[in-house]
């Protein structure tokens, strides 16, 4: 690819991240009770007022990021913004539960009561996410130290005691090693040591290890594939659930093994992630007729049971421009460069509307869109955001030395 064509990728990902920004600015924002709409139609209506909470700190993250980092975001309604999310999350987001520990609700009413909560980790680990990058932008150092406590009962949960989280342990069910739990705790773990100094860095050293480990183990059948979740040792499990592989999360989960690997210095930990979590899950995931990535796959080629497997998702195509990409600014390789194209020319040409603004999030495994809604109950303002981001980012470090 020649320099003008990457300057063409750049100028297309910065003018397309003022778009997606200002199409959340101008429809998301409860003016009444704070927080955020994410259930947004097509040209951006608000077609449900429940608030879920993983969103809510997904997108106090989001504009706190692009206030602290981006000179243009630096302004004045974006603080704002952040600053009412993050309140409305503090005062609403945490439910105690019967052991005294706090969960963090799924989903809230408008005016922020509970309305149900999940027996996973996720809604925290976004609050954890927001309160820590907010502080960065506001100075408050009790939001520093709430993140800090709610990270250190996270790893509780996941390395201690599971039964704070609400789900019992059947004598049927084995206990698995899910791919989300470790590469979510890596990517918390690097958000907080971020620019804190080497006091800061060595406390999460060893939970950093651990998270590698656990994510590595997810590599099998002799290094052919990433199975989405194994057992607690490391070995495949029986069964649909046993064979699943996800590309997009494979792709996501190599470029944090990459990050991480690069701020370690661990040159065979960054080996290891292009190759098996980048190249290995994109060969295998995309679509070889008609384009983009599979949702799910089976290993062994059996139809999946989830029903929307052969759809294509906007964010597992994030994740592979942010994955190939960052590749490409660490070792130069133009095949990578090549693949970064390949996703970008379907990315841009299919999700992106240039209409109203912002991406759609389904198509059909043809490439339709499927479903035109802007915003739902997993689709917000992060994955589109985050990708043009750090891809604006990472070429300006290319272009620009």
């Amino acid at each position: 690819m020649s320099r003008t064509s990457l300057e063409a990728c750049r100028a297309r990902i910065r003018s397309e991240l003022d778009r997606v920004v200002d199409f959340w600015l101008k429809h998301s924002h409860d003016m009444k009770h704070g927080g955020f709409f994410t259930c947004l139609g097509k040209d951006g209506t608000v077609y449900d007022e429940l608030k879920y909470v993983w969103l809510q700190g997904r997108q106090v993250w989001m504009y706190s990021r692009l206030y602290r980092t981006m000179e243009r975001f630096r302004r004045p309604e974006i603080l704002e913004a952040a600053k009412a999310g993050g309140a409305f999350l503090r005062k609403f987001a945490r439910v105690s539960n019967t052991s005294g520990q706090w969960k963090c609700a799924f989903c809230l009413t408008r005016d922020g009561k509970a309305v149900k909560v999940q027996r996973s980790i996720f809604s925290e680990c976004f609050y954890v996410m927001a309160l820590d990058e907010l502080s960065r932008v506001t100075g408050d150092e009790s939001m520093e130290l709430e993140a800090a406590q709610m990270m250190e009962q996270l790893v509780f949960w996941v390395r201690v005691d599971s039964t704070g989280l609400g789900r019992p342990q059947l004598p049927g069910d084995t206990p698995t090693n899910s791919m989300a739990v470790p590469m979510m705790l890596l990517c918390l773990l690097q958000q907080l040591t971020e620019g804190r100094g080497q006091e800061v860095a060595h406390k999460h050293r060893e939970l950093g290890q651990w998270c590698v480990q656990q994510i590595l183990q997810h590599v099998q059948r002799d290094g052919t594939a990433i199975l989405e979740n194994v057992n607690v040792d490391g070995a495949e499990l029986p069964g649909c659930h046993g064979r699943l592989q996800n590309p997009g999360h494979a792709l996501e989960a190599g470029w944090f093994l990459l990050q991480y690997g690069r701020g370690q210095q661990d040159q065979d930990l960054q080996n290891t992630a292009i190759s098996m979590f980048v190249e290995l899950p994109f060969n295998s995931g995309w679509d070889k007729e008609y384009g983009g990535l599979f949702y799910f796959l089976d290993v062994d080629g059996h139809c999946p049971t989830q029903l929307e497997w052969s759809m294509k998702l906007w964010w597992p195509h994030c994740e592979a421009l942010i994955a190939f990409l960052m590749v490409y600014r660490q070792n130069k390789n133009p095949q990578a460069l090549d693949k970064f194209l390949q996703v970008y020319d379907y990315t841009f040409r299919h999700f992106s509307d240039p209409v109203a603004g912002e991406w759609f999030g389904y198509l059909t495994q043809e490439g339709k869109v499927a479903l035109d809604f802007k915003g739902g109950p997993y689709k917000g303002f992060f994955h589109v955001p985050r990708c043009l981001y750090m891809c604006e980012q990472m070429l300006d470090e290319i272009l620009d030395g």
